[in-house]
């Protein structure tokens, strides 16, 4: 039995397939059509899903899509009405999709798909949850949601035990920790739905000196987790921007605008916000257990990508063991809706062995074989050494020792946000110089970013403090201390983006300003070669960690194709690609022809 799961038409568009129960293939449209976020429907995800189940839509015996769209709607037009006639312009942007094409979402997929069966609309924060425990490792675990909005819900909680999931309670919409971040991360200068991250990453740079008035003025937190904001200070309700002037006026001026240089006040402000969601979001998992009483727990929504806070609830919280969607956002909803109709509506049996999740390493999307991309180059007329395994591993090793910063494209697309070591860009951690070298020439975007560390997942803890595996990058841990250098005292006295060019440790490429790393542990039953390529590297030098950045510029999806990875590569300053069993060495090649100028043609996130 296929059943196919939808999520679209927000952001991060996605499709997922799953056969009796065992997922097939996910993918995000983005990745086909290059458009970052893409939130229109997505036929490209969904014809890649069909091809790799090898079936037709017609022969599906379910679809299912993320949430409940006249339930969103009525969100919607209730939430106008409150604040009419302000947000005129808002409604009026927004109406017209809706009436010609969300709300006849049925009638919709039916023509798009050539199908004629059973449609069904789990709840939004039904298909998070559904993403977060049915593919997890456990029989049973408590539940954690915690994103934008979905229909009314924002955050949600409860208990999976088999193939039952249960929600116990919810937080709804105007309150929300997803909004209260995205609003920063407009004030801050950034994009919303996108730059999250990157307030995350600035945090560490600043003083929480807005903290204080964030909780007296903005939000108000019990002990249990559950929160009110006050309103009065944002705009998202009805307007077309996330904050108003009485929030500016109270935070010092207007927000920053975006390409203009970072202050001390927006390193403040995104530490001060930092702290206040970590806190947030260790009340509510302490509630969380108390309530359950499980002790292992799962979380998805777009707030669980927040991986500092995941680290701290890890670290400081009752949970033994936290295991978090990987495309915890909405287009994991396509593989929680799918997976809500298999073991919910269908009461199929779910086995779990509290070891292994049914993820497979998140290694979801389109595979090329070596034909393919031998036929790609041969076509282009691209200069290119095949390579046996072995050799190939080898060399590829020996590059990144010295300092040659290397593009990776080998085995199926990652589904979900981060590259794990199938569509990556790879350096050396033990460089000084690797971090602005691969974010100023490499991916054009702002210095001030980290780098996240691949490591071989039987060494992680000579390396992390971290004790258990991190295989989706989602759990942050600080480097060990006999690893570390401390600071002088004239570095001490640093302040902001003058930190950033001090040494911190033996591995400082990957190392942030507060010693912290987004760890990614890399499994040999998931992803052998590129395990096989970290454990070379540790044998020619002694370190069993390299830098792991995403295969693109800034502003782009990751590359889906060998097309994709090569354009990249020639636009970028990166050394070699490495494409199946095929080198690319950037000194053989010739210029692009008629190259289309990518910082217009990718918008800048």
């Amino acid at each position: 039995m296929y059943i196919l799961g939808i999520s679209a038409f927000y952001h991060d568009s996605a499709a997922a397939i799953i056969k009796d129960g065992e997922i097939i293939a996910a993918a995000q449209e983005e990745r086909f059509t290059r458009k970052k976020h893409d939130h229109n429907f997505p036929s490209h995800a969904i014809k890649y899903c069909l091809k790799q189940a090898g079936i037709s839509g017609n022969k599906l015996s379910y679809v299912a899509f993320y949430d409940k769209p006249f339930l969103k709607f009525e969100r919607i037009l209730e939430t106008y009405l409150e604040y009419v006639p302000i947000g005129i312009k808002s409604f009026i942007k927004a109406m017209p999709l809706w009436i010609k094409e969300k709300l006849w979402m049925k009638e919709f997929i039916k023509n798009e798909l050539n199908f004629d069966g059973k449609i069904l609309f789990p709840e939004h924060h039904e298909s998070h949850a559904a993403s977060a425990f049915y593919p997890s490792p456990f029989n049973e675990a408590a539940i954690l949601t915690m994103d934008g909005v979905g229909e009314w819900t924002t955050t949600s909680y409860g208990a999976g035990k088999g193939n039952k999931i249960e929600l116990f309670a919810d937080i709804k919409f105007p309150h929300s920790l997803g909004l209260l971040y995205s609003a920063f991360t407009y004030y801050t200068g950034f994009k919303v739905n996108s730059g999250e991250y990157k307030v995350m990453g600035l945090a560490p740079y600043g003083e929480p000196k807005f903290k204080d008035i964030i909780y007296k003025e903005i939000i108000d937190v019990k002990d249990d987790g559950s929160f009110r904001m006050n309103m009065d200070y944002f705009n998202y309700c009805a307007g077309l921007t996330m904050t108003n002037e009485k929030f500016h006026k109270l935070f010092g001026g207007p927000p920053r605008k975006p390409e203009t240089n970072l202050t001390q006040k927006e390193m403040d402000i995104a530490r001060s916000l930092q702290e206040v969601t970590e806190e947030v979001v260790m009340k509510m998992g302490n509630h969380v257990y108390k309530e359950t009483g499980h002790k292992n727990l799962c979380l998805a929504g777009g707030v669980a990508l927040n991986c500092v806070a995941n680290g701290r609830l890890l670290r400081e919280g009752p949970f033994e063991k936290i295991w978090i969607q990987p495309a915890a956002g909405d287009a994991g909803g396509a593989i929680g809706s799918a997976l809500t109709v298999w073991y919910s509506y269908l009461g199929n049996e779910r086995k779990a062995d509290d070891k292994n999740d049914s993820q497979k390493g998140s290694f979801l999307g389109p595979e090329f074989e070596n034909d393919e991309i031998a036929g790609f180059l041969k076509k282009k007329k691209i200069p290119y050494e095949y390579l046996e395994e072995e050799e190939l591993i080898k060399k590829t090793a020996s590059e990144i020792a010295s300092e040659k910063v290397i593009g990776w494209f080998n085995g199926r697309m990652e589904f979900g946000p981060r590259a794990l070591g199938s569509r990556s860009i790879l350096g050396d951690a033990r460089s000084s110089k690797m971090q602005s070298i691969m974010n100023l020439k490499i991916k054009y975007r702002e210095s001030f970013r980290p780098f996240a560390p691949s490591v071989i997942a039987e060494k992680v803890g000579d390396y992390f403090e971290l004790n258990c595996d991190s295989p989706y990058m989602l759990l942050v841990a600080n480097v060990k201390k006999d690893r570390r250098r401390l600071m002088n005292e004239d570095q001490n006295k640093l302040w902001g983006i003058d930190k950033l060019n001090v040494v911190r440790s033996d591995i400082p490429a990957i190392t942030h300003v507060d010693y912290s790393a987004r760890v990614q542990t890399v499994h040999k039953e998931t992803n052998s070669l590129y395990h096989k390529l970290i454990s070379q590297f540790e044998k020619d030098t002694g370190c069993g960690v390299i830098i792991n950045t995403s295969f693109n510029v800034r502003g782009e999806p990751i590359v889906c194709s060998p097309e994709d990875a090569y354009l990249c590569f020639m636009r970028t300053d990166m050394d070699y690609l490495v494409i199946g069993n095929y080198l690319l060495s950037k000194e053989k090649q010739k210029l692009l022809e008629n190259d289309v100028d990518w910082k217009k043609e990718f918008e800048l996130d």
